[in-house]
């Protein structure tokens, strides 16, 4: 997608670049010298709060979904430093931003609350009197 001014989440649902800030930083663990000289690492950072493409209902999803990745002024910021590759891991934050935004469009399910069954209420009573007999059962044993 290098090149492309937007970044597609549905069809609905799509992030301008200037929403998006990415900043390069030094990769930390192995990739000997490679990983003291060159900024392979991106974080990515949308701020999502303020961005107009976003419905509010998705926006309080998304933060709910974002968890430790959503920031006090609302943005969410995505690390990655899985590759040696700067592009390569560009596209991988993009990537997960976009995964991530199109869980928060998914609209959950409401939930019904439902009664137990007659039969399953007395079922419950009976075992429940059966566990009190066998308990009552124990004890002393006189002659």
């Amino acid at each position: 997608m290098p090149g492309d001014p937007m970044l597609r989440i549905t069809d609905q649902i799509s992030i301008a670049d200037w929403e998006l800030t990415e900043q390069f930083i030094r990769a930390s663990g192995p990739g000997g010298q490679n990983v003291n000289k060159v900024s392979t690492a991106v974080e990515l950072r949308f701020e999502a709060a303020r961005s107009p493409n976003l419905p509010d209902p998705v926006k309080r999803r998304l933060e709910r979904l974002a968890g430790r990745r959503w920031t006090k002024e609302g943005a969410i910021v995505i690390q990655v430093d899985d590759t040696r590759s700067q592009a390569r891991n560009r596209e991988i934050a993009r990537d997960r931003l976009a995964e991530l935004i199109r869980a928060a469009t998914v609209v959950p399910k409401r939930r019904r609350p439902t009664k137990p069954t007659k039969g399953s209420v007395e079922r419950r009573i009976k075992a429940k009197k059966v566990r009190g007999e066998v308990k009552a059962a124990r004890g002393r044993v006189e002659d």
